[in-house]
């Protein structure tokens, strides 16, 4: 039976977030991920991103703009 347990690789040492069931003894293969920054990416809206009957307009862009926030105490201007 195979298991997947989680953990950090750390100065030479792996940190497992969990004790794996029924094994005091096993032959095991160890994955390197990236690392979580390189795996998150930007989302930035661009004019014709969306494919459709409607392509995005000047005006969608204009309804997504932020202008402060009047609570918040900040010179926004």
């Amino acid at each position: 039976m195979l298991q997947s347990i989680e953990g950090v690789y750390k100065n030479g040492n792996i940190q497992l977030s969990e004790l794996p069931s029924d094994v005091s003894e096993s032959r095991v293969i160890v994955t390197f991920l990236e690392p979580e920054k390189s795996r998150i990416q930007k989302q930035i809206m661009r004019f014709g991103m969306f494919f459709g009957h409607k392509q995005s307009t000047e005006n969608d862009f204009k309804v997504t703009e932020f202008y402060g926030d009047i609570e918040d105490s900040l010179d926004w201007l």
